[in-house]
């Protein structure tokens, strides 16, 4: 289980995807660190084995206290990791400082094989050369990293010289992340889904030959094309489920994923931004567990359209969150997969009869 937490909205950066349309400066009632620490507290309640955490924005950087929270984390007993813009403030000392705190692993975005896309998505200029630096650093540093990569149409062109580039870094994970038009968001355009299941099956064939894990977000149908794959070449539904892959099968918004904002509100995911409740009036862990939208997330048999009938729908499930930002019902079909399951498969007419 994963919790994603918006430490603050304050970032540097004015990235053209950004779900939480960050700013310059954080925003009052941002928690503080006192209650930040009465979070952790309340996570213990989960039990064992306890959530990861991980830890976002906006920019993490700009809280003074980010050290105090992760230490506070790491006495606790739960797993941290950190996702920081690639800005002045990051710099090999404060890498080094965030390890010593108890940072577990981080991630780094690159949308671009070069300066001119990915600075042109970011909009400041340099980011480009700052983020190819913070990777050597962490390479130095020991710290394993993701590198997140935003498919959109004004993305997809550089998908191949990523690649090539990522190859050049001591990586764990490539994660292709496929635009939720909210936000800042709504400034790009996404991929049709012809074009998405060409580049999941692009990625599939990936994780047979790179060093590095390739796995995509918002994109849950990518489980769907692996395990088609594996089980044409001979694999039983249980050998596909024992892959590293099929252990995942099944997380989803609000099933294994939960997200608290700057401000402590709760919502199945970041991207779906629906209000369960906050964590200075009710336990994350009665929200996580017992409020009904997240009881629903858990049920993909009765998700709307083809997502609820779907033979895959206990591995996959669908984006939960593009089919809110599109058609404002969190349960109803993944509009970007192409896939018709069985079920919804008409024997074609005969002619003449």
């Amino acid at each position: 289980m994963i919790v994603y937490w918006e430490l603050t909205l304050a970032c540097d950066l004015v990235c053209r995807h950004c779900r939480a349309k960050a700013m310059r400066r954080a925003l009052p009632g941002e928690l503080s660190t006192d209650e930040c620490k009465a979070v952790l507290d309340s996570i213990l309640d989960f039990g064992d084995p306890l959530p990861h955490l991980i830890l976002t924005g906006g920019d993490p950087l700009r809280r003074d206290d980010l050290e105090e929270i992760m230490s506070a984390a790491r006495e606790r007993g739960i797993g941290v990791s950190l996702s920081p813009s690639a800005t002045p403030l990051l710099t090999r000392e404060r890498m080094a400082t965030l390890k010593d705190a108890g940072m577990q692993a981080m991630s780094l975005s690159l949308d671009g094989a070069t300066a001119a896309t990915h600075d042109g998505i970011r909009r400041v200029e340099g980011t480009f050369d700052h983020t190819v630096e913070a990777m050597e650093w962490a390479h130095e540093l020991d710290i394993p990293l993701q590198v997140n990569t935003l498919v959109a149409e004004q993305t997809i062109g550089d998908l191949e010289g990523i690649r090539e580039l990522m190859e050049q870094h001591d990586i764990m994970r490539w994660t292709l992340f496929f635009l939720i038009r909210t936000g800042r968001g709504l400034m790009l355009s996404e991929i049709e889904p012809a074009e998405a299941e060409k580049v999941l099956r692009w990625a599939d064939q990936l994780n047979e030959i790179e060093p590095f894990e390739v796995r995509t977000t918002e994109a849950l149908h990518f489980r769907r094309v692996a395990a088609q794959r594996m089980m044409a070449e001979g694999m039983t539904p249980e050998q596909v489920r024992a892959t590293k892959l099929g252990r995942s099968f099944g997380v989803r918004d609000g099933n294994g994923i939960v997200f608290v904002n700057n401000q402590g509100n709760v919502t199945p995911s970041g991207f779906l931004p629906k209000i369960l409740g906050n964590v200075k009036e009710r336990s994350i862990v009665d929200m996580y567990r017992n409020d009904p939208l997240m009881h629903s997330l858990r049920t993909p048999e009765s998700f709307g359209g083809k997502c609820g009938v779907c033979e895959f729908n206990n591995w996959c499930g669908g984006g939960r969150s593009r089919a809110y930002a599109v058609s404002g019902d969190p349960l109803a079909a993944d509009p970007m997969c192409l896939y018709v399951p069985a079920q919804l498969r008409q024997p074609q007419p005969v002619s003449g009869v």
